[in-house]
């Protein structure tokens, strides 16, 4: 199975990946059940969801975005395709989670939500009216 690029997800603190993305990634990606943040697999778990499946505040997933990005820096050898976490079963929409990957490194691809946020003049993140 290649590592590139590494599948990033949204996730619960319990490593529950029951649906979504969290759920693809496990069937697909190797992501460990139990494992609520970090490498597994091919895939990169960001919890969006405590322990009891609910939703954290945009600021504890602050926090675990800045440790996916640290991680992100120290491992140029990798790439990581990011999905719009926090932006399904957790709620939240583009607009609230895209700036926190304003800072992210040219390895991490952003989905075309955030990319639409952080560069709303953008021709590539245009969308059709």
């Amino acid at each position: 199975m290649a590592r590139n690029p590494v599948f990033v997800f949204g996730s619960n603190l319990a490593g529950i990946h029951g649906g979504g993305a969290a759920r693809w990634a496990y069937e697909n990606r190797g992501a460990e059940w139990g494992v609520g943040f970090g490498l597994t697999g091919t895939s990169f778990a960001i919890p969006t969801k405590d322990w009891n499946i609910e939703t954290l505040p945009l600021g504890e997933i602050e926090k675990f975005v800045r440790r996916f990005l640290k991680f992100a820096r120290a491992r140029p050898d990798l790439t990581f395709q990011l999905t719009p976490i926090g932006c399904g079963h957790a709620g939240y929409t583009p607009e609230q989670i895209a700036p926190m990957f304003k800072e992210a490194p040219e390895n991490v691809m952003l989905p075309d939500e955030f990319r639409a946020v952080l560069s709303p003049g953008d021709p590539d993140t245009a969308k059709d009216g």
